[in-house]
């Protein structure tokens, strides 16, 4: 199936840009780029907001137009799955033969993790992760009254936001004693439980799901307790799997997702992994290993790779950030919250416009900005130098972050 200089496999927003960015560096080798969907690179946010919304036709989702990927010789190997991987002869295979490579980008991401219990492949249970998940979701609309959504975190209360705004009767079920639990501090998690409450949500905590109910479709949630929620509509938002058993079959160092140095290097020769799937130490995260799954680390990642590939070997540094829009608020993060010990209020969360600083040890960690870009972009800088800010002027909503670096 042919041989190229650089091979990604992952058609994502970290495969794209590691395309592009090797070719604005005047990288003047054969790149090839295997996709499992048969669509073009294009935008994954906006599944579960705008597009999900009918706001946004496909079209204006594609991260670049087709003829950029001929310009640029980029050559396109879509709705094909890579099931191997050989380090040693340098190549990969599909269902339709091997692909050999001298350099292999691994940006494959992850898959939407499913529920295990009785009737999770019912029609009418849903995931938000591609293209196709939205078009089949949105060919039933119609047809459909009550929605439940599975998993509190930002693909639930999204796609609940969007669904609410077209009418539908939304539950969403949430396993841990708050949304957002994960990600965000408390007061930002009980903020937007009361707004999708206000919205017409029915925000349910602390739920776990016994099974799917329906014969050849869903009708029904059945709860650990026995309780009933009926149900049109299931979407299922609860993570995702890293795509990664192909180079842990290979030898790969990893497990929940694959381990990479700070260069985006696997144990591999000559194969570098980025985006959702790269399990790496984070300096914002005090060194702690994890995957980022945000389109900024996606991009950096891919960008650091394209860069040593051109001989601009740097360690991964990027300072990560976040974003949700839901209803008409938009949140905006950066950094990362994990291992906080004090969270500082800017603002009033009653006027629906406020940030909630992070800090550890005294140090500014991370933000979560909501309708407050300006504390956004100026906390970017506290982050960066890990400042150390007195409390009293962070809470002051009227001191600028800027003043504080």
């Amino acid at each position: 199936m042919g041989q190229y200089d650089v091979l990604i496999v992952g058609a994502g927003h970290a495969g794209a840009q590691a395309a592009i960015a090797l070719r604005q560096a005047k990288f003047e080798g054969t790149i090839a780029i295997v996709g499992d969907e048969p669509e073009l690179p294009y935008e994954r946010p906006p599944l579960s907001k705008d597009y999900l919304a009918g706001e946004k036709t496909f079209e204006r989702l594609l991260i670049r137009p087709p003829a950029f990927w001929e310009e640029r010789n980029v050559t396109m190997l879509l709705g094909q799955r890579v099931t191997a991987i050989d380090p040693a002869a340098h190549n990969v295979t599909t269902a339709t033969g091997t692909i050999g490579y001298g350099r292999l980008i691994w940006a494959a991401g992850g898959t939407p993790r499913r529920l295990s219990c009785g009737g999770h492949d019912l029609v009418g249970v849903h995931a938000v992760r591609t293209r196709a998940d939205v078009d089949r979701l949105m060919t039933e609309l119609d047809s459909t009254t009550r929605v439940v959504v599975i998993g509190g975190g930002y693909i639930g209360l999204e796609a609940a936001a969007v669904l609410t705004k077209l009418g539908k009767q939304v539950t969403v079920l949430e396993a841990l004693d708050r949304v957002l639990a994960r990600v965000a501090g408390e007061p930002l998690s009980r903020f937007y439980e009361a707004e999708h409450r206000a919205h017409g949500v029915e925000v349910r905590l602390n739920e776990m799901v016994d099974c799917i109910l329906g014969e050849d479709r869903v009708t029904g949630v059945q709860l650990a307790d026995g309780e009933i929620v009926p149900a049109d509509m299931v979407i299922v938002g609860i993570g995702i799997i890293p795509e990664v058993a192909p180079l842990i079959a290979a030898g790969a160092e990893g497990g929940n997702g694959v381990a990479v140095d700070d260069r985006c290097r696997t144990s591999l020769l000559d194969i570098f992994a980025v985006g959702d799937c790269a399990l790496h130490a984070n300096g914002f995260a005090g060194g702690a290993v994890m995957r980022v799954e945000s389109v900024q680390n996606a991009n950096d990642m891919a960008t650091l790779v394209a860069k040593a590939i051109m001989g601009d070997d740097q360690p991964y540094q990027a300072v990560p950030w976040f974003w949700s829009n839901q209803y008409d608020l938009k949140l905006q993060t950066v950094g990362l919250s994990t291992g906080f010990d004090q969270v500082v209020m800017r603002g009033d969360p009653a006027a629906r416009s406020f940030s909630m600083v992070y800090l550890r040890a005294g140090k500014v960690i991370a933000l979560d900005c909501v309708n407050m870009t300006r504390d956004y972009v100026q906390g970017r800088a506290l982050v960066l130098a890990g400042a150390t800010p007195d409390v009293s002027r962070i809470a002051d909503a009227a001191t600028p972050l800027k003043e504080l670096a």
